[in-house]
């Protein structure tokens, strides 16, 4: 029996899919996750499912809890989500209460471990361009949340934010998203790999 994992979040996760084919991986990370998983387990079968939205928040995804989490009925579930959450309010500084963000993420997370499934979070990031660097008064919050929420219900933690930090040492760190928050190809690939890599223990207890 194939293994089902369900890729979730927002327009990091989309990424131009066809959202009439949930097999449809679209042009991000998730494209270039499932190529390196296939290669990495070629003995095993895989079902992917990308239900990414572009746009969502944390509020979206508890919308879409019963339809596009627990009725896919996946084995592994990852998410990436919550840079929306801060960039829908930066303007006005009129942040998400964190508590508000902490209740929304933690009831999609309690619901799909209560199914058995695998949970793999992955961190919201921001590639430091001029313009957006003022979302880190909010993001980081919102950050250290999802690390607190991650040592309760994850299997598997990605952070992001500090491993493409890492990655863009030497580089210039819009190789790897032009407008902070978007990946380029080369962004998609390195979150393609990490995912891959971050993943394989969760395959081998399936």
């Amino acid at each position: 029996m194939a293994i089902k994992i369900l890729f979730q979040g927002d327009s990091i996760t989309d990424m131009n899919r066809d959202r009439s084919d949930p097999h449809d991986l679209g042009n991000g990370y998730p494209k270039y996750a499932a190529r390196y998983i296939r290669e990495a387990f070629p003995d095993k079968e895989f079902e992917f499912i990308d239900l990414g939205i572009s746009g969502d928040q944390t509020a979206n995804l508890l919308a879409r809890l019963q339809s596009d989490f627990l009725d896919v009925k996946a084995d592994i579930v990852s998410i990436l989500i919550g840079i929306n959450d801060t960039w829908h309010r930066a303007d006005t500084r009129e942040y998400l209460d964190d508590e508000i963000f902490k209740n929304n993420y933690e009831t999609v997370l309690k619901a799909v471990k209560a199914t058995g499934a695998k949970i793999m979070m992955l961190e919201p990031f921001l590639i430091p361009v001029p313009d957006k660097l003022y979302f880190y008064e909010d993001l980081y919050k919102k950050i250290l949340i999802e690390r607190e929420l991650a040592r309760k219900y994850a299997d598997v933690y990605i952070p992001l934010d500090g491993l493409l930090a890492a990655a863009y040492l030497g580089k210039e760190p819009t190789y790897y998203a032009e407008d902070g928050v978007h990946p380029s190809v080369e962004g998609a690939k390195f979150i393609g790999g990490l995912y891959e890599k971050y993943i394989e223990k969760l395959i081998q207890e399936v």
